[in-house]
């Protein structure tokens, strides 16, 4: 009884509380980051936090932040696609199609999903079922949609977005981004099927070990293709929300977000290995994409040294959150 109680007194060794440390940086380190640059940028621009700016933030995080969700789910089955641009373009391309009418705005939706899933499908058709790499066949991909887009246009697309799109994409109520209002909607959505469905499950089991993943009858392969999917139908969503946040489509609405929503996705901690990450991580990883290229032009630095401190940022972030786990 006497040594029960001296155990339950005794004090915890350093050592466990210093090796506690990585792990709270690697599940903490992204939003502490987050909070960090958002401090720094405000006492250096006060401006940084006025209303408008953080409304004009907000608005630039919408669609890739949506596009990020999709990302997410690809990376975490070992994937990647560098698609989700070309993809977004290509739905606002088919947005302009039409009569510009709101009337349409429901068929123009059916149309980019559509489009949008049938990309995710045929991309993961081609890494499971023909054995290509992710990055090749989505780079594939993307160079087809580009050819479509040319094809159909051009090379100048014309037309009217529907104005409910344009709303969609560019207004706000009471200050609060309808854009941003969307992907909080797709954020909760996504998240209760990425980490509270059997589904979810399996994407993480798959991507862990695709291997293990066939031995427990789980059809590792369907599961990577409906994460394929998934990406291509939250880019296509994507790009109807930034046509209308730009105002004016061309044949590449969109351009950087397939790199963009890789880089936020792993900085916020899903692993490209696979099976580890989430989505509010990728989502502060998207953030800080924004706050950063908001913050090099708020405290007015040349455009020349605002791409070497993003680029600076992003590594410094990453190596604070995606650490390799130690045995």
């Amino acid at each position: 009884m006497t040594m029960a109680k001296a155990n339950q007194a005794a004090p915890v060794p350093r050592a466990s509380l210093t090796a506690r440390a990585p792990d709270f940086v690697r599940s903490y380190g992204i939003f502490i980051f987050l909070i960090a640059a958002i401090v720094v940028t405000f006492a250096i621009s006060p401006a940084f936090l006025s209303g408008a700016n953080v409304s004009n933030m907000l608005m630039q995080l919408a669609p890739l932040g949506i596009v990020v969700i999709g990302q997410t789910f690809v990376v975490l089955v070992r994937g990647l696609d560098l698609s989700v641009a070309s993809v977004m373009a290509t739905a606002a391309v088919i947005a302009t199609s039409f009569g510009g009418q709101n009337s349409d705005a429901a068929l123009i939706f059916l149309a980019c999903i559509g489009m949008g899933a049938a990309t995710g499908l045929a991309n993961g058709l081609l890494v499971t079922k023909r054995n290509v790499s992710p990055f090749l066949a989505t780079l594939a991909m993307m160079i087809v949609l580009q050819g479509l887009r040319f094809a159909a246009t051009q090379g100048a697309p014309s037309g009217n977005i529907p104005s409910l799109f344009r709303q969609l994409g560019s207004a706000t109520l009471s200050g609060m981004p309808y854009n941003l209002l969307v992907m909080i909607v797709v954020a909760i959505l996504f998240g209760i099927l990425l980490h509270r469905s059997a589904f979810g499950r399996r994407v993480y089991i798959t991507g862990g070990n695709p291997v293990t993943a066939r031995l427990v009858g789980i059809a590792a392969d369907r599961v990577t293709i409906l994460c394929y999917v998934i990406c291509g139908s939250l880019a296509a969503l994507a790009g109807l929300i930034l046509s209308g946040f730009v105002g004016v489509v061309d044949n590449f609405v969109g351009r950087g977000f397939e790199l963009d929503s890789i880089v936020a996705a792993v900085m916020g901690g899903v692993a490209l290995s696979g099976g580890r990450g989430s989505i509010a991580g990728a989502l502060a990883g998207a953030t800080i994409l924004v706050v950063l290229s908001n913050a090099v032009v708020m405290v007015g630095m040349p455009v020349q040294l605002q791409i070497i401190v993003k680029g600076l940022v992003i590594i410094i972030a990453a190596s604070l959150y995606v650490r390799p786990a130690r045995a």
